[in-house]
């Protein structure tokens, strides 16, 4: 809780995120290390974890069997809260989320920023919007996160194991999906992600290492890692100089969204910048916008005010729902690197 005292409170927090988060957050095991001759070296290689590769083929996880913990039937939807495991240490509680009356409805992914909570998968008027037209949501949160951040030296938390906490979760995604396939009340051939924050740069991660995911709406995400660690609002000032150093900066390199966007060019992309959040700094999200495949959507808000009014009601969630499932007579289009500045009392894109 101190951290997240110290993130709210003791620095200027974008409006746009507080619109997005709630509470601290984390995850971590280590990998475990046991003898060559241990019997249990069988089951402790099940979560040797490789932080070096986004691909599950460099990891070895053994998804245990998921545990219904409560189920809720409600006019609208059916709420699943699940618990899934495969890396020691760190059971993640996972919302499968469904429209009713629909058979096998496509999927989307919802993951927010550090250092939000689950609360708003248990809000009934959130899961009515995410589930509008049919759509399943799934919703979770990144490793180092909520409920996933414990037994760890408060020192070590979300930017100082960025490694970590971004190829986890992008691991994360692809076990996730992998769980989501054996059921039969899904339609897989049709999923998307939509992520906000540090979310949205696990997204473009995870589409870059599953091409499962069709469609990415990406809020604001972080990248362009030596701007983002100089000038964030997120990184206390006192723990500034240790993200600027190279070496920490050569360990993050591979995973800057500038490296991955311009290899998505199979996927539907949307990318969302709120030009007043300074998580992300100006510069940086300039550089994103210019590592945009040429089949992506840009849109702009000069300010958080202009995104409330242009997504509010559920509108914010509607593009990635489109790419997935267009509606009849309709073409979906990708627009070509294509810049809206939006006017805040009249908003004219899907959300």
């Amino acid at each position: 809780m101190e951290r997240f005292r110290r993130i709210v409170l003791d620095r200027r927090f974008p409006a746009v995120l507080l619109f997005l988060i709630f509470v601290p957050s984390g995850l971590g095991a280590q990998q475990p290390t046991v003898s060559q001759t241990s019997p249990a070296r069988a089951r402790a290689a099940a979560n040797v974890e490789n932080w070096n590769s986004l691909s599950l083929a460099d990891s070895a996880f053994h998804a245990e069997t998921p545990l219904l913990g409560e189920k809720d039937n409600l006019p609208q939807f059916t709420r699943e809260l699940i618990q899934v495991k495969w890396r020691l240490g760190d059971p993640i509680d996972l919302y499968v989320i469904r429209p009713k009356g629909v058979a096998k409805p496509p999927v989307v992914l919802y993951l927010y920023s550090y250092p939000t909570e689950t609360d708003r998968f248990r809000d009934d008027n959130y899961c009515v919007r995410i589930t509008k037209d049919g759509f399943a949501a799934v919703g979770f949160v990144s490793a180092l996160t909520g409920h996933r951040y414990h037994d760890r030296p408060m020192k070590e938390w979300f930017v100082s194991e960025l490694q970590e906490a971004l190829v986890s979760s992008v691991h994360d995604v692809q076990m996730i999906l992998n769980y989501l396939s054996t059921r039969d009340d899904l339609d897989m051939s049709k999923v998307g992600m939509f992520g906000a924050g540090s979310g949205g740069t696990i997204a473009i991660l995870a589409a870059a290492a599953d091409p499962r995911i069709e469609a990415i709406d990406l809020l604001d995400p972080w990248g362009d890692w030596p701007e983002w660690m100089a000038k964030s609002d997120l990184i206390p000032d006192e723990e500034r100089p240790n993200y600027v150093k190279p070496e920490f900066l050569r360990k993050v390199a591979p995973l800057d969204p500038l490296q991955w966007l311009p290899q998505l060019k199979s996927q539907h992309i949307r990318i969302q910048h709120v030009m007043d959040d300074d998580v992300t700094p100006k510069a940086a999200k300039e550089q994103i916008e210019s590592a945009l495949p040429h089949n992506a959507q840009l849109v702009r808000y000069e300010n958080t005010r202009q995104l409330f009014s242009a997504t509010a009601g559920g509108r914010l969630f509607q593009w990635v729902k489109e790419q997935l499932r267009p509606q009849p007579g309709q073409a979906v289009q990708n627009v070509q690197k294509s810049e809206s500045t939006l006017p805040a009392t009249e908003p004219t894109h899907s959300d």
